[in-house]
């Protein structure tokens, strides 16, 4: 089985979640970005609003709403940096 990925999401206030997940899903200005481990190093700008989905192995995915901020993917994992950040809805049946 592959590595986990390290992932920290933090806002401007707090850290919001730490943890390991095999796939972390990003809205940048850029589009849709999927981030799995052994991802190449980038920094990204967040969509505004914009949408994290973290994905791990045998548990729900998580999803968050961000507002502005970056995503800066490192050999460590993948940190999202942003101004707020409000626990979302799985997205299962569509939009709203």
């Amino acid at each position: 089985m592959a590595d986990p990925l390290h992932v920290e999401l933090v806002a401007v206030e707090q850290k919001v979640w730490t943890g390991e997940a095999k796939m972390l899903i990003a809205r940048t200005t850029e589009g849709e970005l999927g981030v799995l481990p052994g991802h190449a190093p980038l920094l990204g700008e967040l969509a505004d609003p914009g949408t994290v989905r973290i994905q791990r192995d045998g548990e729900p995915e998580l999803v968050y709403t961000v507002n502005g901020g970056f995503l800066s993917v490192t050999g460590r994992g993948v940190t999202v940096l942003a101004e707020t950040v409000e626990l979302g809805e799985p997205a299962e049946a569509g939009a709203h």
